[in-house]
């Protein structure tokens, strides 16, 4: 993506607000726009500001709110704020009202730097590969919600359940790239950009197209044999029809 994802925490711990602020801008991609302490303070913010933020990280413990107050009334003004809720709260009902309402995470404190990470580049890897399309098909959709499904043994897999050789950090950072070159890529070309050999470059691509990610196509230049190229679904079909 070509501008940084603005995020906005909500935490009223000054101390643990400075820790997730740079947790977040360690992050490539990410800066954060606002720290506010109160709810009070993050509903004038957001009444005011002229760019809303992309995410929230927001605490659910806000001393002048009860339980999920502020984050059901961002959920219903501001229907285009992300949030991953970073809380201490463990309870069993505020947890499974939290994802009712769409927290795209629900993180717990203290938080794992690396969890974090984890969590903003999935935020940004799905972003990236929605922005600009039109309509996405159910293996994408399974993508985004975080399964694979197998018509072979007619049951869902989690999507951590990855075929030796790929990695799923290594997978999330390939599928961030793709989700920025609509034109497609070949192994040569994601080899170079990576510094991955082109094997390994293949591996990943070709996973994809099993997962129906990608869909693979063949790329002419002037001289040799034609390479195998690599584009996302989506984008193929819109290419194709547009060729009608």
């Amino acid at each position: 993506m070509s501008y940084p994802i603005k995020v906005m925490i909500i935490e009223d711990d000054f101390r643990i607000s400075s820790i997730h602020q740079q947790f977040v801008e360690d992050v490539d991609g990410f800066t954060v726009i606002k720290e506010a302490r109160t709810a009070l303070e993050a509903k004038d913010f957001l009444e005011s500001v002229a760019q809303l933020p992309d995410l929230i990280l927001l605490d659910i413990y806000i001393p002048d709110v009860e339980g999920l107050d502020l984050f059901w009334h961002i959920r219903k003004e501001y229907h285009t704020i992300s949030l991953i809720a970073v809380t201490a709260a463990t309870e069993a009902g505020t947890v499974q009202n939290a994802i009712r309402g769409g927290v795209f995470d629900y993180i717990i404190k203290p938080v794992d730097a690396e969890r974090l990470k984890w969590s903003l580049q999935d935020f940004q890897e799905k972003k990236a590969f929605l922005a600009g399309r039109k309509t996405v098909l159910q293996k994408e959709i399974d993508y985004l919600i975080g399964i694979q499904f197998t018509t072979k043994d007619e049951h869902a897999v989690k999507k951590t359940d990855l075929p030796k050789g790929v990695d799923p950090i290594t997978l999330r950072e390939i599928t961030l790239l793709l989700g920025e070159m609509s034109q497609g890529i070949t192994a040569v070309e994601l080899s170079k950009r990576t510094g991955m050999g082109r094997t390994t470059a293949r591996r990943y691509l070709e996973y994809l197209v099993s997962i129906k990610m990608l869909q693979p196509s063949l790329k002419y230049g002037t001289v040799g044999r034609p390479e195998r190229q690599y584009i996302i679904r989506g984008t193929y079909e819109q290419n194709e029809k547009n060729k009608e």
